[in-house]
């Protein structure tokens, strides 16, 4: 599935692939915070203690 819909993303979803300028950055679980998504889907990687 592709959405942008995070909810939506979450209730569906048993793993988040985040894609950046064409690439998967990271892969989280739906448990994964906003912040951990979106530092993700803004193209910062291995930052998930920033989002916490």
């Amino acid at each position: 599935m592709v959405s942008v819909e995070l909810d939506e993303i979450r209730s569906l979803s048993d793993r988040i692939l985040v894609m950046f300028a064409g690439r998967v950055v990271g892969e989280r679980s739906p448990e994964a915070t906003e912040g951990e998504l979106g530092l993700l889907m803004a193209g910062v990687e291995g930052r998930k203690e920033a989002a916490e």
